[in-house]
């Protein structure tokens, strides 16, 4: 296959865009119609169920702590450092990212000047915890004293510290480095303070996260901590029941040929698979509403295997995680809040991937039978190139083949449990046929960064996402209590 030149320049993984504030507050009608199958739905016309119930916004706090001065002489910031200036310029940019992102924020327009004030606002925040504080020192030397006191005081709530340039050298940051749910953005890009939010949103998003894991006999709930998501399981036999609702409906009709439409090819496929691929797609999205979560994650392969189902739900999975929602493969809920986590941090899908690594040219292969294709992101236009082709495993309904960009910087990550992700960094030098390879459909090789043996690799079902997230991810698993380590 060949590569393609990238279209565009790179940008902060983190800022946020148009589409990615419209994932973040819970995908709406025009939210989801951007992906391959961008065609009129009567589903498209609700909020997720679980989206409605979420308890409100989540609150955050902003305080600005500096001397009571109205102007510095001498030393950092300097006399040039306008206070009351660049208060007016943070809080224009967190309450414009609130407003977009759907956070209640609360600005403390009087800045904290003394321990006495700081310790007012320590007790006010322990009386009743916000979901986020975010604390912006304006002061090199008198600020630090009381920004640590209240991070070490402060308890378990997320806390961001953000340290404009002129306002801290390596040793004031310290105290804040390895400080629980903590994360202290120290940077000259006033634009970060959205960021922050942003990180903020997430943690509280993923702990009022449900996912529907399909698999067993059982209907149970079993909330994942510190995340505080909950895997919401329900019988696997729900998925051809509802199948079987759907079947030669308008909705899937018109789902099939959007498919067709859409596809840079067609290989293997029927029409008549592609319309089971579709009805698969329409079953996903009603069981996700009648059970009130964000995703869905089935233990497939027994289904397929003994023919309950006449096609696997791989361009289903395709479709919802190109909308922002999340479709895990194998009832995998380590990578299913993997999925809902780079949906929502970076407003971008991830590709759950089986990795095989190549011992000869000492790189990391990755496949499997569902890939997304707005890989570049929710609010860019268009999507990678995508072959229909037949679920390799079984030869039998539809799978994708997505083209993905040789030469993209790619970031490889999977939580190892809610409380641990593993995390690295490589390089797409190559897209895979099959035949004349085995494997599944949408088949990636990467050239791995900072990894000696690419046999050294750790888990399975790992993501691989387009951009280079290493630093944000490891930022949010400070702020979420979440162990980040190397791949």
């Amino acid at each position: 296959m060949q590569g393609r030149t990238p279209q565009h320049k790179g940008r902060c993984p983190l800022h946020v865009g148009r589409r990615d504030f419209l994932c973040s507050m819970g995908m709406s009608a025009l939210a989801m119609k951007t992906g391959l199958l961008d065609f009129a739905s009567e589903l498209f016309g609700a909020e997720p169920a679980a989206a409605a119930a979420a308890p409100g916004k989540p609150v955050v706090h902003a305080v600005f702590l500096h001397p009571k001065t109205d102007k510095y002489w001498m030393g950092w910031p300097g006399a040039c450092y306008d206070l009351k200036g660049s208060r007016a310029l943070y809080t224009k940019t967190l309450t414009e990212a609130a407003e977009k992102l759907g956070v209640d924020l609360k600005v403390h327009d009087e800045p904290l000047t003394n321990k006495s004030l700081v310790d007012t606002f320590l007790a006010q925040c322990k009386q009743t915890p916000p979901d986020g504080v975010i604390l912006t020192c304006m002061s090199l030397n008198s600020a630090w004293g009381d920004i640590n006191n209240f991070v070490a005081s402060k308890g378990d709530i997320p806390t961001i510290v953000f340290s404009p340039m002129g306002t801290s050298f390596t040793g004031h940051l310290g105290a804040t480095r390895n400080a629980a749910r903590t994360f202290c953005g120290a940077t000259q890009d006033v634009g970060w303070l959205a960021t922050a939010l942003r990180m903020l949103k997430t943690v509280w998003d993923m702990k009022n996260t449900r996912l529907c894991i399909l698999t067993g006999n059982a209907t149970v709930d079993r909330p994942l901590e510190p995340l505080g998501t909950t895997l919401h399981y329900i019988p696997r036999e729900r998925f051809p029941e509802e199948l079987k609702k759907v079947q030669e409906s308008d909705e899937a009709k018109a789902i099939a040929e959007q498919l067709k439409k859409e596809a840079k090819s067609i290989v293997e496929p029927k029409a008549a698979d592609i319309l089971n691929a579709a009805e698969n797609y329409v079953a996903a999205r009603r069981i996700i509403e009648a059970e009130k979560c964000h995703g869905i994650s089935m233990d497939c392969l027994g289904l397929v295997g003994s023919r309950i189902i006449p096609c696997p739900p791989c361009m289903a999975w395709l479709q919802l995680n190109d909308e922002g929602k999340v479709g895990a493969c194998e009832a995998d809920w380590n990578a299913a809040i993997s999925l809902r986590l780079t949906s929502l941090l970076f407003g971008r899908p991830g590709f759950m991937q089986d990795p095989a690594p190549n011992s000869v040219n000492n790189t990391l292969m990755g496949a499997h039978c569902s890939c997304p294709t707005k890989l570049d992101g929710f609010d860019k236009p268009g999507h990678e190139p995508v072959i229909l082709r037949s679920h390799s495993e079984s030869d039998i309904g539809v799978s994708p083949q997505v083209l993905w960009r040789i030469g993209q910087k790619v970031t490889v990550m999977k939580f190892e449990g809610p409380g641990g992700m593993i995390v690295g960094t490589g390089k797409v030098v190559a897209n895979i046929d099959t035949p004349p390879s085995g494997g599944c459909r949408t088949s990636v090789e990467l050239a791995m960064d900072g990894m000696a043996d690419a046999r050294d690799s750790r888990g399975f079902h790992q993501l691989f996402i387009y951009g280079d997230l290493e630093w944000p991810l490891k930022a949010y698993g400070q702020l979420a209590g979440i162990k980040v380590s190397h791949i």
